[in-house]
């Protein structure tokens, strides 16, 4: 089944989501930077700086984070989610990754996406205008009700050991 997800530019040179493959699971988001544009970032001690980007490109030093514009509004159909991912040669090459590993945008949020990314080393990264920074991906919402109960649940297996733990020991 084939879902529609419609796509806002924000600005008129933001890219659009671009599927790599016609067997990719996910669909690439790029940064849409604008000269004189002022992006905020955080440091590791939580200390905030004001990002100027200069010919379409901002530099994120390590262990600095950053919301970086994508320049486009998705609207999510009802009962779905967008769902963010990093992008695995960002992360493996560059040390690049999404702040929260996942980004998740409810199809109630209306307002221009912003990819969270995080430098994990020491190097600076420079994100250029249309750079792949993410990767989307439209998920059904599967609907719950939360019902408390009274009892901790029994045991459903054998299982030893507890979170983090199969029980299996080497």
């Amino acid at each position: 089944m084939t879902v529609n997800l419609k796509v806002y530019r924000v600005h008129t040179h933001a890219h659009m989501p671009l599927q790599a493959t016609e067997q990719s699971a996910c669909w690439d988001i790029s940064a849409c930077l604008t000269d004189g544009d002022r992006l905020t970032v955080i440091d590791e001690y939580n200390n905030t700086r004001r990002a100027m980007v200069t010919n379409q490109c901002v530099q994120l030093y390590g262990q600095e984070r950053m919301l970086v514009p994508t320049g486009l509004i998705f609207d999510i159909p009802p009962g779905y989610s967008l769902r963010l991912h990093p992008r695995s040669g960002l992360s493996i090459k560059k040390g690049i990754n999404l702040i929260n590993c996942q980004g998740v945008i409810d199809s109630d949020y209306y307002h221009e996406t912003m990819v969270a990314l995080f430098n994990n080393t020491q190097e600076i990264f420079e994100i250029t205008h249309g750079d792949r920074i993410a990767q989307c991906e439209l998920v059904p919402v599967q609907l719950m009700q939360v019902e408390e109960i009274m009892h901790q649940p029994q045991p459903r297996s054998n299982r030893q050991g507890g979170f983090g733990s199969t029980g299996i020991t080497s």
